[in-house]
Order: structure tokens, then C-alpha cells, then sequence
């Protein structure tokens, strides 16, 4: 969009949250959210699931600009938004009607939209995703090796569906209308709709992650067990990648057979 070269306007509000990316609020005739990325690939998959959102009119931000090639940092102009976040007594409620229309979205590979690898199936992309864990966590080598045979005896025949997969209080707004949109796309992947409730259960400290299943939008006899297992893996994500010791600690200590502090 003309005017938005991802150059930092002096008159910006800085209103980063994160660690790894830097945020600013722009005012303006056209107000928009500028967001520079610690990390290109995820700038690349965040772009791509906006568009994918918007071709399908799906809740998200509308994306006014983007970076280009080699363009360092990385970055997004996204149109500002006047609402706010859902409170947490509402959250599960607010939410099942946004993320039963994303997983409606159908892929054609699994894994990261943009920006890295694609897998030909859910079991490779699982397979993959918990390589990289032991190897960056070696204490928790044992735990993967058991989620690498759990995955393996698990029917994977999954259709590919788009998936938030940063699920979490904040990332649900409301508009003034009554709307709900989702926000900060940078994680989207295609898999498994249950891999995004799972990550939710992560993202809400939950010890059983059982009740997010209400938001589960089709349900079957192995929808349970399939839940339980992607919660193992993405607590073992936190557990062997988070910076945060707190979140590492509590998520290993979570893992049957992990000896990790």
C-alpha cells in the first residue's frame, strides 16, 4: 500500500509483547499495526495465512503491506483494529465459531504454509517436529523416542486443515459490532484441527487437556486420544524450546518418564 515502506514513523507507539518480534502502532489516516520479525520464515508464513484468511473471509487482520525478497528486518503492515481482547471466563465460548470456520480451510501439504519445510503427510511432519525437539533438548531424548512410536500406531490419514496453532487468551478479539477475529498468524500451519486444541490446552496451563474438546467441531471415537498425544508433543516443544525456564520446567515436569528441571 502506497506510504507503507516498513520504515518506523518517529510518531509510532511501540506496543511489542513478545520476545522475539518488535510491534508499533502507527496513527494515521490509515492507522496499522507494524510488526518486525525476529525470525524472516515465520514473517513469511504470516503473510501467507493472511492471505489464505482473506480469500476466504475468514476472522483475521486485513494485511496492508509486506517485505520483500532479502529486506532485513523482516516485516508486516496489518490494518489496526478497534477491539479488544476476549476475557478468559469467555474465551473457550467466543472462540468455538472463529476456529470452526479456519479449520474449515482445506491444505494441500502439511506443515508451515511458507518459509520451511513441507511434508507429503501429518506423520512426517510429526516425525519431523519431534526430531528437532530431542535434538534440541537431548535429557528429553527418551520422551520423544516414545512419542515417535506413539505416532507411528496412531491412524494418521488426516485431511489437512488450516490451524491457528498459537492459540491462547489475547489472540481473540472483539469487535465493537460484536465480532471475533483471530490475530498473530506467524505459527499457522495445515494438520490436524486437534494439534490446534491441543496447543491451546498447553497455552492455558491445563493438567488434563480433556475439555477443550468442546471445541471440537468433528468429533469421533478417536478424537480423545489424539488430543492427548499432540498435548504430549506440544509440551514437549515448550519443555525442550521454551526461553522461558518457568514454562520449560512445568512443561517437562507434565511428561510421563522426563527427569528435566
Amino acid at each position: 500500500m502506497d506510504g507503507i515502506d516498513g520504515r518506523v514513523p518517529p510518531s509510532a507507539r511501540e506496543i511489542t509483547t513478545g520476545q522475539a518480534n518488535r510491534v508499533w502502532s502507527v496513527e494515521g489516516s490509515m492507522p496499522y499495526i507494524l510488526k518486525y520479525y525476529g525470525d524472516p520464515s515465520r514473517a513469511a508464513n504470516e503473510v501467507a495465512a493472511l492471505r489464505l484468511l482473506t480469500s476466504h473471509r475468514a476472522p483475521c487482520p486485513q494485511l496492508l503491506a509486506a517485505s520483500r525478497g532479502s529486506s532485513t528486518p523482516s516485516w508486516t503492515a496489518q490494518a489496526a483494529l478497534h477491539a479488544k481482547p476476549v476475557p478468559i471466563d469467555r474465551f473457550l465460548a467466543d472462540l468455538a465459531e472463529p476456529l470452526a470456520a479456519i479449520h474449515r480451510i482445506p491444505g494441500t501439504h502439511f506443515g508451515r504454509l511458507a518459509g520451511a519445510r513441507q511434508h507429503h503427510s501429518w506423520t512426517d511432519y510429526l516425525h519431523d517436529r519431534l526430531r528437532m525437539y530431542a535434538a534440541a533438548a537431548p535429557a528429553l531424548r527418551a520422551v520423544a523416542g516414545r512419542l515417535h512410536q506413539e505416532v507411528d500406531a496412531s491412524d494418521n490419514a488426516i485431511q489437512p486443515v488450516l490451524l491457528h496453532h498459537d492459540l491462547q487468551p489475547g489472540h481473540l478479539l472483539c469487535g465493537p459490532a460484536g465480532s471475533r477475529l483471530l490475530v498473530d498468524w506467524e505459527l499457522a500451519i495445515f494438520g490436524d484441527h486437534r494439534s490446534d486444541l491441543a496447543r491451546l490446552a498447553v497455552r492455558l496451563d491445563l493438567d488434563d487437556p480433556t475439555p477443550v474438546l468442546a471445541l471440537a467441531s468433528r468429533a469421533d471415537a478417536t478424537a480423545e486420544g489424539r488430543l492427548h498425544l499432540y498435548w504430549r508433543i506440544h509440551l514437549l516443544a515448550d519443555a525442550a524450546l521454551s526461553t522461558d525456564r518457568v514454562i520449560r520446567e512445568r512443561a517437562a515436569g507434565r511428561l510421563p518418564g522426563s527427569n528435566v528441571t
